[in-house]
């Protein structure tokens, strides 16, 4: 029997104007697990449980591991899927209302940057996003306790904002890099370019990157650089060359010898395995 499983509920109206759920579920995905690309008409958030995925959206990837959340803006195309080796479990909310706009400005997430990492309160919003679950319905009282339970929910991600300015120095550095570079990913940009955007020396960024990710910058970059490339092979007909090219590779040879070392496998023999139809699962 398998352990993967999805649990979902869709709302079949809106009785609130000003916050309403459209659907609240848990899912624990298998290695297969994708979802797009494609667009919503509402918002929606995920908040990883367990695990890892991988979130395209504006043209860029975010790698997202236990803690971390993402949202989903209405009418964005997105793409998103599960880690084959550590395929992530994840709890959803979707939601409509005049509220919404104002309240997400108060959080972290924004149109460029649509995601938030490791989560203070994870443990909180965990429980939020169940209590929404076990109040779902269709009558108007589900629908009030519903939007009393995402008010809430919000609320986590207002505090998330808040306590921005009090992460250590080293988190925030390392937040601003990873933003440079899903941005910059695309051209030859090197550590010392990341050092020189966040105003550090190339040594200090090193220590930071180690300290809250376990890892240095040129590995983050590197990996940030596979997996789109991972992306562009399953989803398009370029060449060998154009693909290394368009995720920062100079060098072809060297791109496939990066390719095979990360993924275990030759990007020609990925894109056969991985070039299918994708299952639109909502």
């Amino acid at each position: 029997m398998s352990d993967f499983y999805k649990d979902s509920y869709k709302i079949r109206k809106y009785e609130l104007f000003s916050l309403s759920v459209c659907n609240v579920g848990h899912q624990k995905c298998d290695p297969n697990h994708h979802w797009g690309p494609g667009v919503k008409d509402h918002y929606l958030i995920h908040h990883i449980v367990t695990g890892k995925g991988y979130y395209h959206c504006n043209g860029k990837l975010y790698t997202l591991k236990t803690g971390d959340s993402f949202l989903i803006y209405p009418n964005h195309e997105v793409w998103y899927y599960a880690d084959k080796e550590n395929p992530w479990e994840y709890s959803w909310i979707g939601f409509t209302g005049n509220d919404a706009p104002s309240i997400l400005k108060a959080t972290r997430f924004t149109p460029s940057f649509p995601v938030t990492y490791n989560n203070i309160h994870s443990g909180e919003i965990n429980q939020r996003m169940n209590q929404i679950y076990n109040t779902r319905g269709n009558d108007f009282i589900n629908s009030v306790e519903m939007a009393g339970y995402l008010y809430m929910l919000l609320a986590i991600y207002m505090r998330e904002a808040e306590n921005k300015n009090k992460l250590s120095r080293k988190e925030s550095y390392v937040i601003k890099t990873i933003e440079y570079i899903s941005s910059n990913y695309s051209s030859p940009i090197t550590v010392n370019d990341m050092a020189a955007y966040v105003g550090l020396s190339r040594s200090y960024l090193c220590r930071a990157f180690q300290a809250v990710l376990n890892k240095s910058p040129k590995e983050y970059l590197s990996e940030y650089r596979i997996k789109q490339a991972c992306y562009l092979l399953t989803h398009n007909e370029m060449s060998m060359i154009d693909i290394a090219e368009s995720v920062g590779f100079e060098n072809s040879l060297y791109f496939s010898k990066v390719f095979h070392k990360q993924m275990g496998m030759p990007p020609t023999e990925y894109a056969r395995q991985h070039k299918t139809s994708v299952p639109r699962e909502a």
